[in-house]
């Protein structure tokens, strides 16, 4: 049964969000969608790059003002 779960890594800084999502994951089953808010820009390219090393699926990115939201599907 697919689940979707947050996690705010908003105020920190590389590499923070990256370990941060790398940490929760470990916590989740396959399927299920993980959303990411933060507001170091580096993440925009940090997470997508996880993403691909570790075989988890970017879903979106999206930058608000300061916020970006990234939702990924973990594998």
């Amino acid at each position: 049964m697919m689940a979707n779960y947050e996690l705010n890594a908003k105020g920190l800084l590389c590499p923070m969000p990256v370990i941060k999502v790398q940490q929760k994951i470990q916590q989740l089953t396959k399927g299920d969608i993980l959303t990411v808010y933060c507001t170091d820009p580096g993440t925009q390219h940090d997470l997508p790059a996880w993403c691909r090393v570790h075989g988890h699926t970017l879903l979106t990115l999206q930058q608000e003002q300061n916020e970006i939201k990234i939702s990924l599907r973990v594998e």
